[in-house]
């Protein structure tokens, strides 16, 4: 049912001699690579997708801090502590450029955050998995980060040009963080027995969840076609899939881990890695509310969100205050 429901969303793509003149015109701007500003006209559609993809790529930053954030004070050493709260410290300032490239597009910042709290919005299921050990914070710089980084570059030539643009300042700090953790797991496999196994244990626990952050195979997904008509997207969930198990399981080899993966083979006639079949089971269990974590993650992020309540009215209070006198003056 779920695949007839995505065919029939892909067949409504309309052609250019089905459009309106004004939206011909849009998409041919868009087929000759010209970026979309904020106060130019655009279809509704292309505003909905946008909206829903920069605020679930804000949410997924803010609620990312999370897994990283309850190792900064048990980080091994003050160097690694430091490093780490630097990382946290940019996906907070990730979700702001991404809430700020959200409201160009005519929604309001508190109104995104409200569904991100009341449930009515998604965020990487990926995030909903547990840190259990130190390796958990190498094995999400390489795995989570590594494939947010190949996600992420293609949005660099999204077609709107407030999402362009935040990306290639966030694409930078996530290089940044990818090597970080694949350090730490270096570190680790090189180290003790028990350092390695930990290391091990780490990848075996986050490389399939990492498979899913792509999202469902192409043929299953819901807003693919019309994100690559409008090249919002620039590639295909399963092209980058592929490409990053090609390039992660090489650097799992250099460092002497496994991935975890029986069906895992190199294809000499199609020149990638040939990998076995994802649990898409369990992706939709976690993506409904049913992961590991979802509930202490939301649970999280509305107690910030009350405790911080203050500081919003006292802010609010101070600008109202401010306005009043420049008005008066």
């Amino acid at each position: 049912m779920y695949a007839q429901m995505v065919k029939t969303d892909a067949d409504r793509v309309k052609s250019l001699d089905e459009m309106e003149p004004v939206e011909r015109a849009f998409q041919q701007r868009i087929d000759a690579g010209e970026k979309i500003e904020p106060k130019e006209w655009m279809p509704e559609g292309y505003r909905k997708t946008l909206v829903r993809q920069i605020s679930q790529h804000a949410h997924s930053e803010v609620v990312g801090q999370l897994p990283e954030g309850n190792w900064i004070t048990r980080a091994p050493t003050l160097e690694r502590k430091a490093i780490l709260l630097a990382k946290v410290q940019d996906e907070a300032g990730h979700g702001l450029y991404l809430y700020c490239a959200a409201e160009t597009l005519g929604v309001s910042r508190d109104d995104l955050y409200e569904q991100l709290l009341a449930g009515r919005a998604k965020y990487s299921s990926i995030f909903n998995y547990p840190t259990l050990t130190w390796a958990d914070i190498g094995a999400i710089g390489w795995l989570v980060d590594g494939a947010a980084i190949m996600n992420q570059v293609q949005l660099q030539k999204t077609s709107y040009g407030p999402y362009s643009r935040a990306m290639i300042r966030i694409c930078k700090e996530e290089s940044f963080h990818q090597r970080q953790g694949y350090e730490i797991m270096s570190v680790l496999a090189s180290g003790t027995e028990e350092q390695k196994a930990m290391a091990q244990d780490a990848l075996d626990r986050w490389w399939w969840p990492s498979l899913m952050m792509f999202g469902p195979n192409d043929a299953d997904s819901a807003h693919s076609a019309e994100s690559m008509k409008w090249k919002i997207k620039r590639e295909s969930n399963d092209e980058l899939r592929q490409r990053f198990v090609d390039r992660t399981v090489q650097q799992a080899e250099t460092i002497g881990l496994t991935v975890p993966d029986p069906d895992l083979k190199w294809n000499e006639e199609r020149g990638h890695y040939d990998f076995g079949p994802i649990d898409w089971d369990e992706f939709w269990n976690v993506v409904k509310g049913n992961g590991p974590c979802n509930r202490d993650r939301m649970k999280a992020r509305r107690e910030a969100h009350e405790n911080g309540r203050w500081v919003r009215e006292a802010a609010a209070a101070h600008a109202a205050k401010k306005a009043a006198r420049k008005t008066a003056a």
